[in-house]
Formats: C-alpha cells, structure tokens, sequence
C-alpha cells in the first residue's frame, strides 16, 4: 500500500548511523546514500528502499514508524542493537495482546524522539494451543 516514507532529521548523520543500525536485524540495509548531490540515506531493498530521512528541521509531533519482522527473534534483535545504536527504550520485546493475538513488538526512540517500532504477527510454536488474549480479535487475521 505504501511505497515510501521519507522524513527529515536534525542531525542527519548521527540517525544515518542510528538507521543502518538498528534495521539491520530486520533485513534492511542503507540502498541509497545520496541523491541528486544531496544528503538522503534511503533503507529497504533494492532497487526501491521504503524508508529514507533527510536533514531538516523536526517533524512535530514526532511520527510513529513500524517495520514488520521476520521473527520474534528479530524483534529481539532489532531493540537490543537499536539500543547499542543510542536508541532510548521505548518498549521492550514482548507480546501486545490488546493490539492483535501474535503481536509481539519492541518500541524504540531514534535519536530524535521518534517511536520506531519492530513487530512480528507469526504464531509462535510455543504457543500453539494457548488460548487466545482477550480483545486480540479487534486486529487478528490469519498468520
């Protein structure tokens, strides 16, 4: 549905190393590093990356942004080194029954403020046969 977000930031190359960072446990790798001579660093895989940010001044309010994750165990990793990358924890790797059953997700603040989300909807094996959270068939579709 969505073919790119693009924001801007106000240290560009402090969030450019943040980003390379942090999406690197969710297969997401720094494509595009300029742009017609300017500085953009735009993420995803090629030849199209999904996500870019440029310098400029602070998008307010702050945006919430949500990669999905191959695994709970990207999830995992993507909070842990987005923290080693100077993310502020904003939530840390657990299930999220009130969004949707399977929602496992960690939250983290980029460096400035914007809550960057990793989420994965795949049933995990230890809990098939568990039932179901209340309110998690508001969002549940099928995994």
């Amino acid at each position: 549905m969505i073919h790119h977000i693009d924001f801007a930031v106000t240290d560009f190359a402090r969030s450019r190393e943040f980003y390379i960072r942090a999406l690197e446990p969710l297969g997401l790798t720094l494509v595009i590093d300029k742009w017609n001579g300017r500085e953009l660093a735009g993420f995803g895989s090629p030849p199209d990356p999904e996500f870019w940010i440029r310098q400029g001044p602070l998008v307010t309010p702050r945006l919430h942004v949500a990669f999905t994750a191959a695994s709970r165990e990207a999830v995992d990793a993507f909070h842990k080194t987005a923290l080693q990358a100077g993310g502020r924890d904003q939530g840390a790797p657990g299930l999220r029954p009130r969004y949707a059953e399977h929602y496992y997700a960690a939250y983290i603040l980029d460096p400035d403020g914007h809550n960057i989300e990793a989420v994965c909807r795949l049933r995990d094996v230890a809990q098939v046969g568990s039932t179901p959270a209340v309110g998690a068939e508001r969002y549940s579709r099928s995994t």
